[in-house]
């Protein structure tokens, strides 16, 4: 599978880098309670930094707000996933447990405070392609309606889109069927190229601790705008 970034979005956006791990052979299913504990206390710690420090101070939060405005979207009305993970925490609607791909995948996001998205790469038809979204790109979202992707990053396939750091599809959901999975980090632009490397490559080996298999780690950048898993 060839894994692709329109060299376009470097003229907006010269910094832009994602993470990206692609597991084999992995073993999709209830979380193991370590997890479960991990992610309901780190969720209960945000609550309580939450009280005292607004959102829009975590970097995270603030680069992936400059990013929306950058290519032309409103962080207001369409909030990146981290920033929405977050106000429910702060609403101390915690997240519950799902299994342990969405699991590790909230965590991760939670942890470095980045939008993160993790797809069935059986269900992805051909190579993936990562653009801004036009007028006429959205899909069935996993929040149950249809999400328009107008100016927001995308990841898309030979057949439509079917990722963002906005919120994800239907389409391509991990299941407890899944074996092989695509798994990519929103990175922050101002993060330096050999710590993106290096994060991404940490969490595909905790992931992999968990969930078994075998991963490979990549990190696209405006001097690595594609590569091919083996």
């Amino acid at each position: 599978m060839n894994f692709e970034i329109d060299p376009k979005l470097f003229e907006t956006l010269p910094n832009l880098k994602l993470g990206i791990n692609y597991y084999t052979k992995i073993i999709v299913s209830e979380s193991p309670q370590m997890l479960k504990g991990r992610l309901q206390l780190f969720q209960e710690q945000l609550f309580f930094e939450l009280e005292d420090k607004p959102l829009t101070e975590f970097p995270g939060i603030q680069e992936w707000r400059s990013v929306w405005k950058s290519f032309g979207a409103d962080p207001n009305r369409y909030r990146h996933s981290t920033e929405a993970l977050m106000r429910r925490i702060k609403k101390q609607n915690y997240l519950s447990p799902f299994h342990s791909a969405v699991d590790l995948n909230n965590f991760f996001s939670l942890q470095h405070v980045i939008p993160a998205g993790i797809y069935d790469a059986d269900k992805i038809i051909g190579d993936v392609h990562i653009t801004v979204g036009g007028e006429e790109d959205g899909y069935e979202g996993l929040n149950g309606r249809f999400n328009s992707l107008h100016n927001i990053l995308l990841l898309k396939d030979d057949y439509s889109p079917f990722g963002s750091p906005f919120v994800d599809s239907i389409r391509t959901a991990v299941t407890e069927e899944t074996t092989e999975a695509l798994h990519v980090f929103f990175l922050r632009p101002s993060m330096e190229t050999e710590d993106a490397l290096e994060m991404t490559t940490a969490t595909g080996k905790m992931f992999t601790s968990i969930s078994g298999g075998d991963v490979q780690s990549f990190v696209l950048h405006e001097g690595q705008t594609s590569i091919k898993t083996k």
